[in-house]
């Protein structure tokens, strides 16, 4: 490809942090970059240095780079603001220090409480039989979770507000990144529990409480298309302010009641144009897909994660890259 800013953008898969079919898969795609998800060992040899300077070697001795850790570390009673989150805190704060003296830039986190992630179904059938994931508020309604308000939205606010206050200056010496996903499904109250990044107001709040380099958010833009905003825009939006130190490139059918994760090339976005923003915005981090359906031949046992629907995922937004950077040189001259 020609010059362009967006040359600066990084493709990476999320890899289960042991050897496997993916990790030749993703070498093979010409991949370089990494994002660790998970160890048979567990979350708790984050704050280990020993660990985690062997978890980057393998990745390193494999030919990848290990450029963001993505939801490994325990962090309920933060975000609850139970007495155990003193020592949670001194934990997450000793990993984001082994992170940064293994020159790991980015942690991702997020701020859902007493559960994550969450789908109705897991088994939805998409183009040709594909397995993907949805979600359907009707049908959480009736359980008996939903009765029951499990912490206030004030309580969620005054709690990350304590963690930032700790956690930003500790990433800042590190050169740690810390990059807030968004509640997923973007929509609030889940199952009685509120959800505070369901929509961008709230995530300019989150940033203006510390601003800092290291106070930042990852850009998943499945989630930010089920809030209903315009997704090109709301790419330029967060891009201009460099806060997007993470991106989920992913999309959706539907809004945060209701709706269908989905093939690359089959949801609401315009993702010529999204991939389009971030190139304009000069986002220099890293990408990766998200929630790809299972594909035959695929398990589905880590829905969302598994090889086949990836492959695809990757080389679509390879095209997309491409395309992004010989439009703008025909069109800037």
């Amino acid at each position: 490809m020609g010059p362009g800013r967006g040359l600066n953008m990084k493709f990476a898969i999320a890899l289960e942090s042991v050897v496997n079919e993916k990790w030749h898969l993703a070498r093979q795609m010409g991949l370089e970059d990494a994002v660790a998800i998970s160890h048979p060992d567990g979350e708790k040899a984050l704050w280990d240095y020993a660990f985690c300077a062997r978890l980057k070697k393998s990745y390193e001795d494999f030919g990848l780079n290990l450029s963001v850790i993505e939801g490994w570390l325990p962090m309920e009673a933060i975000k609850q603001g139970t007495p155990e989150r003193e020592a949670e805190l001194e934990r997450v704060l000793k990993a984001i220090e082994n992170l940064g003296a293994l020159e790991i830039p980015v942690l991702c986190y997020n701020w859902m409480a007493f559960f994550g992630w969450f789908r109705t179904s897991v088994t939805t059938r998409t183009r040709g039989g594909a397995l993907t994931s949805s979600f359907d508020l009707a049908l959480t309604e009736n359980a008996p979770e939903s009765r029951q308000l499990r912490i206030t939205e004030d309580k969620l606010w005054d709690n990350l507000s304590w963690f930032l206050e700790r956690a930003v200056p500790v990433a800042e010496k590190a050169g740690v990144k810390l990059a807030l996903h968004p509640d997923d499904p973007p929509r609030s109250p889940v199952m009685g529990v509120p959800r505070l990044f369901c929509n961008v107001e709230n995530f300019d709040r989150a940033l203006g409480m510390i601003e800092s380099e290291a106070n930042g958010i990852c850009f998943c833009q499945g989630n930010f298309a089920a809030m209903g905003v315009d997704v090109p825009a709301t790419i330029k939006h967060f891009g201009n302010k460099s806060v997007m130190h993470f991106v989920h490139f992913r999309d959706v059918e539907g809004n945060g009641d209701k709706f269908t994760e989905t093939f690359h090339d089959v949801g609401k976005t315009d993702m010529f144009q999204a991939m389009l923003a971030y190139r304009d915005v000069g986002y220099k981090g890293v990408m990766r897909p998200d929630h790809a359906p299972a594909m035959e031949g695929d398990p589905n046992t880590h829905p969302g994660y598994e090889a086949r629907g990836r492959l695809f995922a990757i080389g679509y937004m390879i095209g997309l890259r491409e395309g992004v950077e010989s439009y703008r040189r025909v069109n800037t001259g």
